[in-house]
Formats: structure tokens, C-alpha cells, sequence
């Protein structure tokens, strides 16, 4: 497949020739929250063929992206992950992240697809590194049948997928109810004050967490005027 090129001697068109096409910068966003399998990236990028998905992960392999591994034991089994280079495009794609969280998010269209683990980067992008000031803690969350947790540690934030071994607090939500609190701009403190989450743990990492993310509320892109 032919590589399409602006032709033009500029970081930003030079940076779209590399990340433009359609699907790359979902893969990118995919691996960033760690190395995937073939099959687990078809799972969660429905709607990308099989031919095309290999050959966007060929583009970033040829371009220094990402590269293939293998997952350690007990997995054992080929995956691919990010270079330097693709990990540093997480800023770049948390910011586009920010920007559609206020100006491209609305109520789920019907023929949308949605993982609840796409929140694990979410919540990078939504993260108030003020409010995390002297914090230590490690919070799991539950969507529907999604597991994944993040760990503060003063200002930083890592997010994974999978259960926390030790979390500090266990936040539990219906897949429904996350989606209705993204489309509003609501927050998972506000989701427990109000019941429609539940929450466990210990008290003062409870009570942190209420400034540690921020969704900012749908805006128009368009005046009334």
C-alpha cells in the first residue's frame, strides 16, 4: 500500500505523513496502555479489517513506532508494543483526548462501539495533577466486567489494565452508567455521591479522589448566534 505524503518540509505535515492515515493514531492510543496481541487490538478496533489492521501495524513497524515482541510468561505469544519514538506520541493523543472530551463529546451514537477499558487512558487525560499533590494510593475500577486501576504517587498517575493487587479503594460502576457520566461531564465522585457508583476502601483515599479527575462538560463547537 502506498504511503500518501503532503510533500512538504514541516514537523506537522512530516508527523501526519507518519500518523495521519486512518486507524493509526486508534492503534497508537491502543498500545499505549501496554503491548497487545494481533487479536486483542481486532477486539478492540471493530470496524478494521484484518488486511488493513497489518497493514497500519507494518506502516508503524517500518516507520520505528512500534515493533513486535514477545509477552512474557505465561502468555509467551507475539505481540506488538511501542518504541520510544510511539510512546511519546501519548502527550499528543491525550491532548486530542482533552479537546474531544469538551468539544466532540455527546450522547453515544447507536451505531458507536465502546470498551470501558479505553477509560484506562482516559483517566490520563482527565488527571488533576494539583489535586494529587502528596498523595500515595492506588485505586481499582470496576465497569461492567472491566477491571483496571490506576496508582498516584504525588502528582504522577499510572493507569494499567487488569485488578490492582493491593488497591487503597475500589470504585465499581455499570457499564451504562460510565457511559451516561462521560456524555454529561460528570465525575466518578459525583457518580458516588449520588449512588449511581459504589465505592470501598480506605476513607481519606476516598476523599481524594474527588478533585484527582476532571471531565470537562460538552460544549458547542458552533454559536448560537
Amino acid at each position: 500500500m502506498e504511503q500518501r505524503s503532503y510533500n512538504q518540509y514541516c514537523a506537522t505535515a512530516r508527523t501526519l505523513d507518519l500518523v495521519g492515515e486512518r486507524w493509526t493514531l486508534l492503534l497508537i492510543r491502543e498500545l499505549l496502555t501496554g503491548p497487545k496481541r494481533f487479536s486483542d487490538l481486532q477486539a478492540s478496533l471493530r470496524g478494521l479489517g484484518t488486511g488493513l489492521l497489518a497493514a497500519r501495524l507494518k506502516h508503524l513497524e517500518r516507520e520505528g513506532l512500534a515493533e513486535k515482541i514477545t509477552l512474557p510468561p505465561p502468555a509467551r505469544t507475539p505481540a506488538y508494543a511501542l518504541t520510544e519514538a510511539g510512546a511519546e506520541l501519548e502527550s499528543a493523543i491525550l491532548a486530542l483526548a482533552r479537546w474531544g472530551l469538551k468539544w466532540a463529546m455527546s450522547e453515544p451514537h447507536p451505531t458507536e462501539t465502546f470498551h470501558p477499558g479505553w477509560a484506562v487512558l482516559g483517566l490520563r487525560a482527565c488527571f488533576n495533577a494539583e489535586a494529587a499533590t502528596g498523595l500515595r494510593a492506588v485505586y481499582e475500577f470496576r465497569i461492567g466486567e472491566e477491571f483496571f486501576h490506576t496508582r498516584i504517587d504525588d502528582e504522577t498517575i499510572e493507569t494499567l489494565h487488569g485488578p490492582a493487587q493491593h488497591p487503597d479503594a475500589i470504585i465499581t460502576i455499570s457499564e451504562q452508567e460510565f457511559l451516561r457520566l462521560t456524555s454529561q461531564g460528570r465525575t466518578f465522585a459525583e457518580a458516588i455521591e449520588t449512588g449511581v457508583a459504589s465505592a470501598t476502601g480506605d476513607k481519606q483515599a476516598l476523599r481524594r479522589i474527588k478533585g484527582l479527575f476532571h471531565l470537562p462538560p460538552p460544549s458547542a463547537r458552533k454559536s448560537d448566534r
